[in-house]
């Protein structure tokens, strides 16, 4: 018998035929309705909605919901440009813990304009002048420094002697000495501070660790990894990044960083000899202060090495691959905004294996995480003392590039 109608929906007078006879088809077998649809209540047969709306228990959540609007801290993003504008701000949509309520930035009416986009008061903008000003606004927890690497100790130290906790583009400082004294600024200050490491909440470079710690690829023997791209002149974003002064380094400080990184959160250890070299294009405007290429070589511990590379003036390239006893890990691209891939390769098969990973944004986890800390007042992930370690790295590669000598660790107490 056909129960439904030209439509699609369940034919009324055959409903009643079915109650009529006691409900004999039902238990005929054939399984076609369930009796609360046959009866005309909220409930349906397997597969097809209720007969009428009708509230439904909560399903089960494939995300996290976000806290109430009360409980999210308020945060401060200082520096409007192409990385806050196109990045950061955008993310705060995705974020369970953090909401934006306020902006500093030296060019008012690119503030404004924002402002209106985001729902942030224009009452709660700042120039660099008036920044100290966000002491007096109690609806600002926390203070995003996304300036010039030069400006980083400045604002972040402004921001401590403002109440605030702060979080910090990397690379952190562009000295030894501007890190510790961010660091105990904010320890007198009673005040957190998180260094924005965002490939360490990645969610393929998340799953690379695992793999590493959870012994997939044998013990770790060898990391690679090479960041690239061009400079580019014409790119406002990228003229501070030739200035010495400000950015403090060349492709090392920028995006070499990154490769430094993933050695460390790859091993899990701290590095005790470094050794670089620098290569830059003889007569090359752009590299008058900063430096372009640089290969670097870090030991650790346990014996395993990385050979490490980053670069100003090659195609755009963002790789980190680890190879261990039993196979090996391939990240490419490792560290872009998205997009990111994974790959795992053993010794049994020979094959390289793609592995499927949950796409979500670095950016709102990195700020959520740090949030998080805050409210529950645990150490964050990526604390002042972690930006620091990777100066002084740095520092040590330069040295070494300059006396053409590997360079003990230990001697700059970078492992402690």
């Amino acid at each position: 018998m056909n129960l439904f109608d030209k439509d699609g929906r369940l034919d009324l007078s055959r409903r009643l035929f079915l109650r009529s006879t006691g409900g004999g088809l039902l238990g005929s077998g054939l399984g076609l309705i369930g009796p609360a649809f046959a009866q005309g209540g909220g409930g349906s047969m397997p597969g097809l909605p209720p007969s009428r709306p009708t509230g439904r228990p909560f399903p089960e959540m494939e995300q996290e919901t976000p806290v109430e609007p009360g409980r999210r801290l308020g945060w401060a993003v200082v520096g409007l440009g192409k990385f806050a504008l196109n990045q950061i701000l955008p993310s705060f949509g995705e974020s369970r813990c953090s909401k934006l309520v306020a902006l500093v930035s030296g060019n008012r009416q690119k503030a404004e304009q924002v402002a209106s986009r985001y729902g942030v008061d224009t009452r709660d903008l700042y120039d660099y002048q008036t920044f100290d000003r966000i002491a007096d606004n109690p609806e600002v927890d926390v203070v995003y420094v996304i300036l010039p690497n030069a400006l980083h100790a400045e604002y972040t130290v402004r921001a401590f002697k403002a109440g605030k906790h702060v979080f910090c583009e990397k690379p952190m400082a562009v000295t030894v000495e501007e890190c510790e004294t961010m660091i105990s600024a904010g320890r007198e200050a009673g005040r957190k501070l998180m260094v924005a490491y965002r490939a360490q909440f990645e969610p393929h470079n998340v799953e690379a660790i695992r793999k590493v710690r959870d012994g997939e690829i044998g013990a770790l023997r060898l990391v690679t990894s090479d960041h690239g791209r061009i400079l580019d002149p014409k790119d406002p974003a990228d003229q501070w990044r030739m200035v010495k002064s400000l950015a403090g380094g060349g492709s090392r400080y920028d995006i070499g960083i990154y490769s430094l990184q993933a050695a460390r959160y790859l091993t899990g250890e701290e590095p005790v000899e470094a050794f670089g070299q620098i290569a830059n294009t003889k007569d090359d405007p752009r590299f008058r202060e900063v430096e372009d290429r640089v290969a670097f070589q870090l030991r650790f511990p346990s014996g395993a090495v990385a050979n490490l590379s980053s670069s100003y003036s090659t195609a755009s390239v963002k790789r980190i691959q680890a190879f261990g006893e039993k196979g090996s890990i391939i990240l490419d691209p490792a560290t872009e905004y998205e997009g990111n891939k994974l790959a795992l390769q053993t010794e049994k098969g020979r094959q390289e294996v793609k592995v499927k990973v949950k796409e979500q944004s670095q950016f709102a986890a990195e700020m959520d995480h740090f949030s998080q800390s805050v409210m529950n007042n645990h150490d964050p992930k990526t604390p002042g003392e972690e930006g620091l370690r990777d100066i002084l790295i740095m520092q040590a590669i330069y040295q070494s590039a300059c006396e053409g000598r590997p360079v003990s660790m230990e001697a700059t107490g970078s492992t402690r």
